[in-house]
């Protein structure tokens, strides 16, 4: 075929630091891609007709280089299409190959930029599965055991951040994970028992990754994949104990930029209240491609255009974001000023709740860790944070925007957890982030009808009476360890009012209820 193409902006992908191309990929090997369009989201139920003629000139472009269009979204603007890779390199000219990586064994890749079918330009933004390559990390700490006092269990938690009550009734609470992991339902339904809670109704959705529910299944998939399955079950533990009578999806998804674009987009179709997403990487990582970052920042505009919350944790290596540069980094997609971003606190010897830090400020093999935030270099200050005062630590960067919103509990002493029959206790902003996300759905509960299904956090920095609503239903952390790491990398500090270690500070949720009502 001779059609003419030309570069899609934004695709580039560079060559795998870890890797080593050891083949061409096979010609006969199936692929599936997701295809994003032109235009935001549409979040008032009109598909306008502009969107339809994009996905019909897709669709049949894709066809006659011998692609099936499996499914085509309308809301956000996605066309999934399966074919062989012979195919696919020739609809986008590319040279699929097999690499070696220490991390992720053998996987399938490319490198430099796509092209496009010359009548495509201006319509397709990005093309995403290609690539196999992983550009999603789970932010999450080792055991979390020490403390003052044993691990917080849900009725600690709902007296120690003022739940309203409730039991998440007529909510939907949903989940992201990324594989490799696992979900064992037997723990959860132990977990369940040992605190006198009611089955929750939770429901698992593979979106390109079916997870194994035994252990000896996935403990054949890598040794990533049981540390992934004990993630998941700290998740839906948090969740399933303080929203027992929720929904709960749960979306399985690779840990691929396919992955991040058809996560989104099925939370967009099924519209929770909140997501709760403990997976990020530094904003800037070459890894993940412009387009694949403007994509997901698009589609999370398009979830809080539709009053879904998404819930972020900000990560759990201080302001490095797991760079060992010296310089200070944030994680993505904590990042996008359509998110709630979740930094993360401990009870120290004293039993008061500080910022969390655990030695080095960052995590190693050996422990640490310490709670993510500081000010972005790719997202400008959205108009809510203008009275917002953090300047950025390196030299000459640019003023965007400020994480976290808020923290809860990610540190000492720890969550209360089940996990292949055993108590554990585990942490991390990543567990900080489903408390706040069963926050969310517990207070959109008590609210009046006319006051739910709002995205949250522009709400958090609204002025009501001399003080920011974020003042007014969290209580601030002003003491503890900045979130520099050592050795030497810097850290923001932690001061009284906002900052850039704990946001507003840690939730009261009654509280909340009462100023919702009246923003």
């Amino acid at each position: 075929m001779t059609e003419q193409h030309v570069v899609l902006e934004g695709s580039k992908r560079p060559s795998m630091a870890d890797a080593t191309r050891v083949a061409d990929a096979d010609a006969q090997a199936p692929v599936s891609v997701t295809v994003t369009l032109r235009g935001k989201v549409v979040t008032d139920g009109r598909i306008p007709p502009e969107r339809r003629e994009d996905a019909e000139k897709t669709k049949a472009v894709l066809e006659r280089y011998g692609l099936t269009v499996d499914e085509v979204r309308l809301q956000p603007g996605s066309v999934v299409a399966s074919g062989p890779v012979s195919a696919m390199n020739a609809a986008f000219q590319t040279d699929l190959g097999i690499y070696r990586s220490a991390e992720q064994g053998e996987l399938r890749g490319r490198e430099g930029e796509l092209k496009i079918p010359s009548e495509l330009a201006g319509v397709v933004t990005g093309v995403f599965g290609l690539d196999e390559r992983r550009v999603a990390r789970r932010a999450t700490a080792q055991d979390t055991s020490t403390g003052v006092q044993g691990p917080f269990t849900p009725a600690d938690l709902e007296r120690h951040y003022d739940f309203p009550d409730g039991l998440g009734e007529g909510q939907k609470v949903g989940i992201a994970e990324f594989a490799p992991c696992g979900y064992f339902g037997d723990d959860l339904q132990a977990f369940c028992d040992s605190h006198n809670l009611p089955a929750p109704h939770v429901d698992l959705v593979p979106l390109g990754f079916r997870p194994p529910q035994t252990l000896p299944a996935v403990q054949k998939l890598s040794p990533q994949a049981e540390d992934g399955a004990g993630e998941v079950m700290m998740d839906v533990e948090i969740i399933a104990g303080l929203c027992p009578a929720a929904q709960i999806p749960v979306y399985f998804v690779p840990w691929t930029q396919k992955g991040w674009i058809d996560l989104i987009d099925q939370a967009i179709a099924d519209q929770p209240v909140t997501l709760s997403v403990s997976y990020g990487l530094p904003e800037e990582d070459p890894q993940l491609s412009p387009a694949a970052r403007d994509e997901v920042y698009k589609r999370l505009e398009g979830a809080a255009g539709l009053g879904i919350t998404v819930c972020v944790a900000s990560g759990d290596d201080g302001a490095g974001a797991q760079v060992e540069d010296g310089a200070a980094h944030v994680s993505f997609p904590s990042t996008s000023e359509f998110v709630l971003a979740v930094g993360g606190t401990e009870i120290d010897s004293t039993g008061r709740e500080v910022s969390w830090w655990e030695a080095p400020g960052r995590r190693t093999d050996n422990g640490g860790g310490a709670s993510g935030g500081g000010v972005s270099a790719v997202v400008e200050p959205p108009q809510w944070q203008n009275n917002i005062d953090v300047a950025p630590l390196n030299e000459n960067a640019p003023k965007g925007r400020v994480v976290p919103d808020v923290a809860a509990l990610a540190g000492a002493p720890g969550y209360d957890v089940m996990f292949e029959g055993q108590p554990r206790a585990l942490g991390g902003t990543s567990a900080a982030t489903p408390v706040w996300a069963a926050l969310v759905a517990r207070v959109d509960a008590a609210l009046p009808a006319g006051k739910r299904q709002r995205f949250l956090t522009p709400l958090l920095y609204k002025s009501i009476n001399g003080q920011t609503v974020g003042q007014a239903v969290c209580r601030d952390i002003s003491t503890g360890h900045d979130n520099g790491s050592d050795p030497p990398s810097p850290g923001y500090p932690v001061q009284t009012g906002y900052d850039a270690v704990t946001g507003w500070g840690i939730p009261g949720g009654t509280a909340l209820v009462k100023e919702l009502q009246s923003v």
